[in-house]
């Protein structure tokens, strides 16, 4: 979740060279593999172990990783090198790079993304978690009551139960933890999730009263909560927040205006021509954020279903000083994609309400906006989700699409009228 995670971790380990194959999870390792395999793995956050898995491949001194998001392989090292028992793997679609020392079936090292260190630890073999008889059902959504600064009254708990694995997701405002994924051990579900960002444990128990207690760890130290099922919840006036109703614009009849630099300089605003009488998808993100991540594949099948139908998308990209100065990341993270919509460099995140003042309540990443043919906006949506949200990431996903297919089909008359107009709006 972004409004945590700039303090969380960022990016590990993910193949890149078709050529190498990795071994299946619970294989041997024969000494001539040197890493190649998969690897049970440790990030140190807040004093805490979190566990992950991680594999690893090596064909002569060039190696490569891949982590993963539950049963997802994600996150591809673009780059690495293992030699003399060093290995190095650059992920510049978070600037970050693995460093570590591997001795037998050990390694140590660390994970350094925007500045911040993050020790890591492994051994060789992973085994998957394994059903556990008596294990309690507690699949479904449930509600965990909390105040957040963002205004929220409540996150969302999804958790789904298939073959004694659990996964489960916290879903907030801005997005969610990613697939936090384990099992049931003396009487407590232990999931974790790290995939080079988003770094976080959850254990649950179920209480006498049939809720949940939860103890999360994560970039924001170790919390303890409750969770109910939604009837309960509602009753203590502890609803989640609506995303399409977070963000606003202060005067609807007027537009969204912007006017920011691509990558090559050159500035683009919301009055230019390529703008005029279409469908606007824009998006105010940041390549530092996972669920901006989580987000960007499916702008970009957004735009290559319907962009002949007259759908432009723009994204307005906040990132840090030294990203504003050498946009590495944010070239990384298109590269990463494959984006081929309008990308702009908008400011720093501490700017984003001074560069959008028509935005209100605007302290979300991602948060996208919908503007008709006219020229203004006619929704907002705040946040994204990934797989690890089940069903709400399949409704977030189709109510985008719903929204952006009710736009493009809106007024044509008014569409042919706008195209006419000097200025677009």
């Amino acid at each position: 979740m972004c409004g945590f995670t700039m303090r969380s971790m960022a990016g590990l380990l993910a193949a890149v060279s078709a050529s190498v194959a990795l071994v299946a999870p619970h294989a041997g390792f024969a000494a001539e593999d040197g890493i190649t395999g998969s690897w049970s793995a440790t990030a140190e956050v807040g004093g805490a172990e979190i566990p992950f898995r991680l594999d690893l491949a090596a064909h002569g001194q060039e190696a490569s990783g891949a982590f993963f998001d539950g049963p997802r392989r994600t996150n591809p090292s673009t780059a690495g090198r293992f030699i003399n028992g060093r290995l190095h793997l650059d992920f510049p679609s978070y600037a970050a790079a693995i460093d570590a020392e591997v001795a037998g079936d050990q390694l140590e090292g660390t994970y350094v993304a925007a500045g911040r260190t993050t020790k890591i630890r492994a051994r060789r073999g992973w085994s998957p978690p394994k059903a556990v008889p008596g294990a309690p059902v507690i699949a479904g959504e449930w509600i965990v009551p909390y105040d957040s600064p963002k205004g929220e009254k409540a996150w969302r708990l999804i958790i789904q139960q298939k073959d004694g694995v659990t996964d489960a997701a916290i879903l907030r405002i801005d997005g969610d933890t990613g697939d936090l994924n384990g099992g049931f051990r003396d009487g407590v579900f232990h999931l974790s999730h790290f995939a080079g960002e988003r770094a976080a444990s959850l254990d649950i128990a179920v209480q006498p009263d049939k809720t949940l207690k939860l103890i999360l760890t994560d970039g924001s130290g170790v919390r303890t909560f409750s969770a109910l099922r939604a009837p309960e919840a509602a009753a203590l006036g502890a609803v989640p927040t609506d995303p399409t109703r977070h963000t606003r614009v202060k005067e609807p009849a007027k537009p969204l205006r912007f006017s920011f630099p691509d990558l090559s300089g050159r500035t683009i605003s919301n009055t230019d021509a390529q703008f005029r009488g279409k469908v606007v998808v824009v998006d105010v993100m940041g390549s530092w954020c996972p669920n901006c991540h989580d987000e960007a594949p499916f702008l970009e099948a957004l735009y290559a279903k319907y962009h002949a139908q007259g759908l432009e998308i723009v994204a307005l990209d906040f990132e840090q000083p030294d990203q504003l100065a050498d946009p590495e990341r944010l070239r990384a993270f298109i590269a990463r994609y494959g984006l081929t919509y309008t990308v702009l460099l908008a400011g720093q995140p501490k700017e984003v309400n001074d560069k959008l003042p028509q935005a209100e309540n605007l302290n979300a990443w991602p948060t996208t906006f919908f503007i008709g043919r006219d020229g203004l906006v006619k929704a907002a949506h705040v946040g994204f989700t990934s797989p690890g949200s089940g069903p709400r990431d399949a409704e977030t996903r189709a109510e985008v699409e719903t929204t952006v297919k009710r736009l493009l089909s809106a007024n044509p008359v008014s569409a042919q009228a706008a195209q006419a107009r000097p200025n677009g709006f």
